[in-house]
């Protein structure tokens, strides 16, 4: 199993007829390098390392989709940050962080950590993740390896310029933190109005870090999706959390303002748009409220089990994470929105053109 993870890394993405991205002209890609940061949504690979936790996707039927099987990805294929990656241009697979070895970190480093959150506790009732904050510091070292490798800090923050920064986190603050009163004591704290501006101000904070010590300059801050539909929520209750789903839209809310304040404020030399990853989705699937493979008490598939063979007619693949199918058309919207209400104020096509 690992050395079929290990060997991902070093492969080139295999782009059958049926798959094939857009790619830009020449074959280049349309920024240099991209730079992950997120939970689950986008990890692919980063917790196969982590010794105690449960929140590890390294095993079949994960991955049943994928060219070279299961690697950590939570879903049966592809990311939706693969796919735009595939999008931009780029010909191999973002490494994970913790498989950079002999890769080409110029062209860009996965952060991101299943069952990570904004705030450094959420979701650690499950074991260990990366939290954002530390994969700030992830970034410090990849930061410092690409200034060895062009001759300085200073020319690692000019080259960092041209780069694209995605950042996707922020629902396990809510579904492995907030609504889990038996684990966290924030909603005992907090209001979800304080909860949310703690959390826009934690992601400001790395935000700014990235473009003032880092030098960058595009960034993609994709907002909170329906947590109160996922199958492990209407499994529970029958229905859709319209709690979760209003917290979800007011850290979205916050977060647009903030891409606003952003905008405002460097006006000059960068640019910051978000996404509404979840809009649309929902109505492009017949089957919205379970999941393709069985579950256990994670919610995460059941080991080795078979999953449904009509993998594109379902929206989850599990009780949290969206099938390869739903992540084409988040990717899609996500980088060529054709109906404005998928993003804000642009889309990612758009941003690196700019």
């Amino acid at each position: 199993m690992e050395a079929k993870t290990k060997l991902w890394l070093v492969v080139s993405v295999v782009c059958l007829a049926s798959n094939c991205m857009q790619r830009s002209v020449h074959g280049e890609s349309q920024v240099p390098c991209l730079f992950i940061f997120g939970d689950s949504l986008s990890d692919s690979g980063n917790n196969n390392r982590l010794r105690r936790t449960t929140t590890k996707t390294n095993y079949r039927p994960y991955g049943i989709d994928f060219p070279l099987g299961p690697t950590g990805r939570f879903t049966n294929g592809q990311t939706s940050v693969d796919l735009i990656g595939q999008h931009l241009g780029f010909e191999n697979f973002i490494p994970p962080f913790s498989y950079i070895g002999g890769s080409d970190i110029l062209k860009g480093v996965n952060y991101a950590s299943g069952g990570a959150g904004i705030r450094h506790e959420s979701g650690k009732h499950m074991g260990a993740n990366v939290n954002l904050g530390a994969q700030m510091l992830n970034h410090r070292i990849i930061y410092s390896k690409i200034g060895i490798k062009i001759g300085g800090s200073e020319k690692a923050k000019q080259y960092l310029n041209k780069c694209l920064y995605y950042v996707n986190i922020g629902s396990n603050d809510y579904i492995n933190n907030y609504f889990l009163p038996q684990f966290y004591p924030s909603s005992h704290i907090y209001t979800l109005n304080q909860y949310s501006d703690i959390l826009i101000a934690l992601m400001s904070q790395h935000i700014q870090v990235l473009r003032e010590e880092y030098g960058a300059r595009k960034f993609v801050l994709v907002g909170i999706g329906h947590i109160g539909c996922t199958p492990n929520v209407v499994s529970r209750n029958g229905s859709c959390d319209e709690e979760m789903n209003s917290a979800a839209h007011m850290f979205n809310v916050k977060l647009k303002s903030l891409v606003d304040q952003f905008n405002n404020n460097f006006i000059d030399d960068s640019k910051f748009i978000f996404i509404d990853s979840s809009a649309g989705t929902l109505d492009s699937f017949s089957v919205v409220d379970a999941s393709c493979c069985s579950s256990g008490t994670n919610g995460l598939c059941v080991p080795n089990e078979t999953p449904c063979q009509n993998r594109t007619t379902y929206m989850f693949w599990d009780e949290f994470h969206p099938t390869e199918a739903a992540n084409r058309i988040i990717a899609m919207n996500s980088y060529n929105a054709s109906n404005p209400a998928f993003t804000y104020p642009m889309d990612i096509k758009h941003l690196v053109q700019s």
